[in-house]
């Protein structure tokens, strides 16, 4: 089940998501209502996180109502609105917190430069991005900043939506708590250096690149949440990204360092996770820093997942 939030003529609804289309969940719940006479009470609001499992109070009536449109096209293309007269937003709304990881696939590590460690060797490396600023709707622009606009760079990634509060949870529970899975481009800024004239510090190195994830846009996130229980194996998707229709990354998610399950499991035993809270599990290899090649204003990324569907994000300049 893939599940959307969008904006129609000035509302935000939720909705099932195809390429075709998106099915307005009330539409289609009034539709199942009409043709089998049960009258299914779904929650109010635009939480898509009451319609997921493990524990959203809809999950089950709103899976009906997936298996039936299923089963009943006719009555799927009456309601749906074509994906050009919607405008798509980012599934989860304010997230408590997004975490993105990094070094997580051997080949992105070997590409720029560094020697890729065996699992039993390492740690998966955690850093975060201020969700209300960097989150950005499905169709929306990604902005070059004024202050560094020479080495943006993209990043297709699996992203978990957490489902239930999750603290020290072991890796064999971990999957019972997600409430699906998304995409975001976690876009880059290469070589962010502020105050070019500084007197250089141990730790410059790593605040430059931690500053260079954080401007404004730089977490395109979307269409939908494709619901845990849709997806039997989130280590078996296929993920590719494309710039100007040119394929830059083609990967799988098995190739993943850290598998989902480490991943939840891991931040579980540092802090706790709260149903929305995102989780970027890192990038392939592909990216623009391996063959010096950046985003321009101009440029329109995609970024797939398999199950999932395509991030689309035009580049513009700032200003």
């Amino acid at each position: 089940m893939r599940l959307c939030r969008f904006r129609h003529q000035n509302v935000v609804h939720l909705g099932f998501y195809s390429e075709e289309g998106v099915v307005p969940l009330a539409a289609a719940a009034g539709a199942y209502a009409d043709a089998t006479h049960e009258k299914l009470a779904l929650p109010s609001g635009d939480n898509l996180l009451d319609y997921l499992p493990p524990d959203g109070k809809g999950f089950a009536g709103a899976q009906k109502v997936a298996h039936w449109l299923t089963g009943q096209p006719g009555a799927a293309a009456k309601s749906a609105l074509p994906i050009a007269k919607v405008e798509l937003l980012v599934p989860v709304l304010r997230p408590n917190k997004l975490f993105l990881l990094a070094g997580n696939y051997a080949a992105h590590i070997i590409e720029g430069g560094g020697e890729a460690p065996e699992r039993k060797e390492t740690f998966p490396y955690v850093f975060m991005k201020p969700p209300t600023t960097t989150l950005t709707d499905p169709g929306k622009p990604v902005v070059i900043p004024t202050v560094s606009p020479k080495f943006i760079d993209w990043e297709c990634e699996l992203c978990i939506v957490m489902g239930r509060r999750a603290r020290h949870v072991s890796e064999n529970d971990a999957l019972g708590y997600v409430a699906g899975y998304t995409v975001v481009n976690d876009v880059s800024d290469r070589k962010f250096r502020p105050n070019p004239g500084r007197k250089e510090r141990g730790n410059d190195k790593w605040f430059d690149w931690e500053h260079g994830k954080w401007h404004d846009t730089f977490c395109p996130c979307g269409p939908c949440i494709t619901s845990s229980d849709a997806v039997a194996d989130p280590q078996k998707l296929k993920m590719r990204l494309t710039v100007n229709g040119t394929v830059k990354q083609s990967a799988t998610t098995g190739q993943q360092i850290f598998p989902v399950a480490a991943v939840v499991a891991f931040i579980s035993d540092i802090v706790t996770l709260e149903p929305g809270d995102l989780i970027s599990t890192g990038t392939p290899a592909g990216t623009g820093s391996a063959s010096n090649t950046f985003l321009k204003a101009g440029d329109r990324m995609e970024a797939w997942i398999e199950g999932i569907g395509t991030l689309v994000s035009p580049v513009v300049a700032e200003g």
